[in-house]
């Protein structure tokens, strides 16, 4: 519950750092150092996904991308404290036509929070998901889905999809998920395909390494253990061209894996709403409200 709490405070300070021309950096910079403030620490690293981009969008150092006029801004934020993770986002929208589509991916949401409970399958979920965002002339995206979360585990195995789908995993009590619906416009693909990187890593499996390479390793698995990280906040502790060149030997040798940016396949602006929430016998509690 406090990494709700915590989640749910900085999303919305959040809002207000998004403006036109403002660096993403910045944005990033501003959540993880607010989660800390507040007495959490970041679940994965902050998310500013601009328009096309679903997810998984972090800057890397140095990163000189801006926020453009007129784009669709996602901000998705995860918060843990002693591992008990808390995940929500927010879209906050710089052009007024999409103001519908915003709320469509909030109506899903809304769904979702009235009708999760123990005993109801996911698949039920995601159909009225979906029902909720085409009743307002938009489509949910079809192969991003909510996730259910353990201790020190974003994704702990089901999921909760955004459409109408075969049967799916049984909620119970006692179970927390990320419930994030995707709305695009009525006649995108509503599918994402990966993308370039993401500058989002996980640390995959331990592999010989010799130098600085190895202490950066044991640094990353003490650290993160089985969260995300952000390359930024690794080569930040070990800057330079001596850093970079460990870390890409960490790739090369495939102690990481690499999350790829998930980009709308059609090219089109993608809206998300996201709570965590708590599945009670009747009904769920929303951590991040």
């Amino acid at each position: 519950m406090e990494a709700g709490r915590i989640a749910s405070r900085v999303r919305k300070e959040a809002r207000s750092e998004v403006e036109v021309g403002r660096p993403i950096i910045e944005i990033c910079d501003f959540v993880e150092r607010r989660t800390r403030e507040l007495g959490g620490r970041s679940a994965f690293p902050c998310n500013v996904d601009i328009d096309k981009v679903a997810a998984h969008y972090t800057s890397p150092v140095g990163d000189e991308l801006v926020i453009p006029d007129g784009s669709l801004v996602k901000v998705d934020i995860g918060v843990h404290v002693d591992g008990y993770i808390a995940d929500t986002a927010t879209t906050i929208c710089l052009n007024p036509s999409l103001n519908d589509m915003v709320k469509a991916a909030e109506a899903g949401l809304d769904a979702a929070i009235k009708n999760l409970r123990a005993g109801v399958s996911s698949s039920e979920i995601g159909t009225l998901i979906e029902r909720a965002i085409r009743a307002r002339g938009y489509v949910p995206i079809r192969n991003l889905t909510g996730h259910m979360m353990s201790r020190y585990m974003v994704h702990a195995g089901k999921s909760i999809p955004n459409v109408s789908s075969m049967p799916g995993d049984m909620i119970h009590e006692g179970e927390v998920y990320a419930v994030e619906p995707f709305s695009v416009p009525p006649n995108a693909a509503g599918v994402v395909t990966d993308g370039p990187p993401s500058n989002i890593y996980i640390f995959q499996k331990k592999r010989s390494v010799k130098g600085l390479a190895k202490r950066m390793v044991k640094f990353i698995q003490s650290q993160y253990r089985t969260m995300p990280f952000a390359s930024r906040w690794v080569l930040r502790k070990y800057p330079g061209p001596e850093g970079a060149e460990a870390f890409s030997e960490l790739l090369r040798s495939r102690c990481l894996y690499a999350y790829p940016q998930l980009v709308e396949r059609s090219q089109a602006p993608v809206a998300q709403a996201e709570h965590t929430m708590i599945v009670t016998e009747d009904g769920c509690v929303v951590t991040t409200a």
